[in-house]
């Protein structure tokens, strides 16, 4: 599957989740849900998987985790926040450079209509 395609099936997922739970929860309770979906689909995932980072030839001893990684092509970023900060887009777009991937979905499930909480992030795809 391509990055598009994977992108697809994760916005119904999105939609299905958001119109069954409703903003307001905490992101983790998204995060099980999404993960729910995607295994019932039958599609691969990797929860809460850590990025690495090398700098000058060292592998640095960090915390960076992405919240799910789906096919090991697209990284989802769940929040549950008033509103998206920069800096959100900015984590996930350091996430796509640091692990080689293309694409990085920003989901914020604190929205009224989830059409406006999701946010693609490129990497030179």
């Amino acid at each position: 599957m391509s990055e598009n395609e994977i992108s697809q099936i994760l916005v119904h997922i999105f939609y299905k989740v958001h119109k069954a739970l409703g903003p307001g929860l905490l992101e983790s309770v998204y995060e099980s849900a999404i993960c729910h979906e995607l295994q019932r689909m039958g599609v691969d995932y990797e929860r809460q998987k850590g990025i690495e980072v090398w700098y000058d030839g060292t592998k640095l001893d960090l915390g960076f985790r992405a919240d799910i990684i789906v096919a090991n092509k697209v990284i989802i970023e769940v929040k549950s926040v008033e509103s998206i900060s920069p800096v959100f887009f900015k984590t996930v777009l350091t996430y796509l450079r640091l692990a080689d991937k293309k694409l990085g979905l920003l989901v914020n499930f604190n929205v009224n209509l989830i059409k406006d909480g999701i946010t693609r992030v490129v990497n030179n795809l």
